[in-house]
């Protein structure tokens, strides 16, 4: 196997999977795990001041070999999504993939399909890693992370490449909105970052959803369902009306795309007394999560009227912002990587994420934080997909991105 391959199966062997209200971070040990390996890795690479801080995030600096330029900085996350387990991922390698959709073998219902797999056709002939079909794959993030760590050896290995100090930082978490929590941006010291988390190759994003998280809580009356009449209310039917009141067509991800945005219910949990519904609020606009906030709590507010003995309560809560309204601080953090990967031979293409990253918070903090391909597809899924070939061309763009600012100014 080659080295990026070789490394990518190895993370994502490990298991690292978010949790949803673990009220620590990193909400999961297999992060640490993961961190502390990086770090170790680290290390062995050379790299003189790797730091593993006590919430398991990793920072370490790629010195610089030439004097004056600008500090940048390389993140990715060690987390995978909560989605969908993450345990005893068995990464299945199809070296010169033929062009045809691919059954998982470890749960032949799960088929990648070529129909429904946006850029798989034109793979043809390359080198497709996916799962059997039981786990995720874990190339969101690390993808990323196997991205940067071989970019790193290669920058250590290769001191004729002109470039100004790199900053490498891994976090945990980044898949429940808490990735950058515990990240000091001072400490960090960089002018901007890129954080390798995107899809397929040659893509720069500089335009994320705003996003919010709304809990709406159900209280109801509970009591013996044989003494029920006109004395019990219960959560769980009056959680069902709630959404089935909220709006479908035009209003969720199953309906909308490109720069529509939605609401999301994806946690529902209670009982005849209490329920409770987590509903992800979402907009490139972000004055319009107001009125998506307000269409809850009109919801709310008419259940409360016609079943006066329970209570429905909307709290909403910032989660993060759309990176574009500061990425203007620093121009050059968009054209540096359009230059660079101009020069890795690819046509750069701009995208929106229909989601958010770590640069999402990042760049609202005052560090502009692009984010750019690392060669994964079909995350959060057990179709989860990754390519070598676009993970060995996101490290030629970090490379060149290296030399690019590695000739400008601070």
């Amino acid at each position: 196997m080659s080295t990026m391959l070789d490394r990518f199966c190895r993370y994502v062997k490990v298991e690292s999977t978010a949790v949803e209200d673990a009220g620590r971070y990193p909400s999961s040990d297999g992060q640490l795990e993961m961190t502390r390996l990086l770090a170790g890795e680290l290390k062995e690479l050379g790299l003189k001041d790797v730091d593993l801080d006590e919430h398991g995030i990793v920072m370490a600096t790629v010195p610089a070999t030439k004097e004056g330029a600008p500090t940048i900085a390389w993140l990715a996350h060690v987390d995978t999504s909560p989605e969908y387990t993450a345990k005893n991922v068995k990464p299945v390698v199809h070296a010169n993939y033929d062009g045809k959709d691919i059954v998982l073998q470890g749960d032949k219902t799960k088929v990648i399909k070529v129909a429904e797999s946006e850029g798989l056709a034109e793979l043809k002939g390359k080198t497709i890693i996916t799962t059997d079909g039981t786990t995720l794959l874990g190339a969101d993030d690390k993808a990323g992370v196997a991205v940067i760590m071989e970019t790193v050896a290669h920058l250590i290995a290769h001191k004729d490449v002109a470039h100004g100090p790199i900053r490498v930082c891994f976090t945990c978490d980044e898949e429940i909105g808490h990735g950058v929590d515990h990240v000091d941006i001072k400490k960090l010291g960089a002018i901007v970052a890129y954080t390798q988390d995107g899809e397929g190759h040659g893509v720069i994003e500089a335009e994320t959803f705003s996003a919010d998280l709304a809990v709406v809580t159900v209280t109801g009356v509970n009591i013996h369902p044989g003494y029920g009449k006109d004395r019990m209310t219960n959560a769980l039917r009056l959680a069902a009306k709630f959404l089935e009141r909220m709006p479908f067509a035009g209003m969720s991800p199953e309906t909308t795309a490109g720069r529509e945005g939605f609401l999301h219910p994806y946690i529902i949990e209670g009982g005849v007394p209490e329920v409770r519904i987590k509903i992800l609020l979402r907009d490139f606009v972000t004055a319009k999560l107001a009125e998506k906030k307000k269409v809850l709590e009109d919801i709310a507010a008419g259940l409360n009227k016609e079943f006066p003995k329970a209570s429905i309560k909307v709290a909403v809560q910032e989660q993060y912002r759309n990176m574009a309204d500061w990425m203007t601080k620093e121009p050059r953090a968009v054209a540096l990587a359009e230059k660079a990967m101009l020069a890795a031979g690819l046509k750069p293409k701009h995208h929106s994420i229909r989601g958010g990253t770590d640069g999402s918070r990042l760049t609202e903090k005052g560090l502009p934080t692009p984010n750019l391909s690392t060669g994964m597809h079909n995350f959060h899924s057990p179709l989860e997909w990754a390519c070598l070939e676009e993970m060995e061309t996101a490290k030629k763009v970090l490379i060149e991105l290296a030399r690019q600012w590695g000739s400008q100014k601070k």
